[in-house]
């Protein structure tokens, strides 16, 4: 992969520290960023799209996947502060971000780390996602392979991809492999699917 990509677990491209602004109806923040980590010049517009239609979540156990510096997990631990977040992310810049971003907004329910640091036990209420869509169709479709069976019985996830992207091709392949797909917005191009089912049996 080319160095630098957010993707990779160490960034080969330098350091450069910055901020951005979260801002949505019910929650303003300033992130900390940097390069090498997905979308660090501003907000993601898919990331805005997933979290300003995002209903309410009921208190649980929460993972985001893919957390990047950590704009999904720190709103879902605002928003829900019963809630325990997991922000899980490969790359390990992004990860040292998200704590940083959740400790300087008082969130203690954030718990960051990266694809091996969680307990294999864990099951999740809901997973909430921006995926990483240019890792290519086998890789992502490889990283939801292994997450999405962590969903606890009735557990849903919820998955923001833009159409030119494959949103669509997407939620076939989900609903091939057994789980329900609804789309539950549409803005900017970009697709909220919730998806839910299909989880392995013990």
């Amino acid at each position: 992969m080319p160095s630098g990509q957010y993707f990779e677990a160490e960034p080969g491209i330098a350091s450069r520290p910055g901020r951005v602004t979260l801002a949505l109806a019910d929650l303003t923040a300033e992130l900390a960023v940097d390069r090498g980590v997905f979308s660090s010049a501003r907000i993601d517009p898919g990331t805005l799209v997933l979290l300003r239609a995002l209903p309410p979540l009921a208190d649980g156990t929460v993972l985001d996947l893919g957390c990047g510096y950590g704009p999904i997990a720190c709103t879902l631990a605002h928003r829900s502060p019963g809630s325990t977040v997991w922000a899980v992310d490969v790359n390990q810049r992004a990860v040292a971000l998200t704590v940083a971003n959740a400790a300087s907004m008082g969130l203690p329910n954030v718990h960051a780390a990266g694809p091996d640091g969680l307990p294999d036990d864990i099951r999740f209420d809901a997973i909430v996602s921006n995926p990483p869509i240019r890792v290519g169709k086998d890789a992502l479709h490889g990283v939801l392979e292994r997450w999405l069976p962590r969903l606890a019985p009735g557990g849903e996830a919820w998955l923001v991809v833009h159409r030119h992207l494959g949103a669509d091709s997407l939620a076939a392949w989900l609903a091939a492999g057994g789980r329900g797909v609804e789309r539950r917005a549409s803005k900017q191009g970009y697709r909220l699917l919730r998806v839910t089912g299909g989880e392995k049996k013990p």
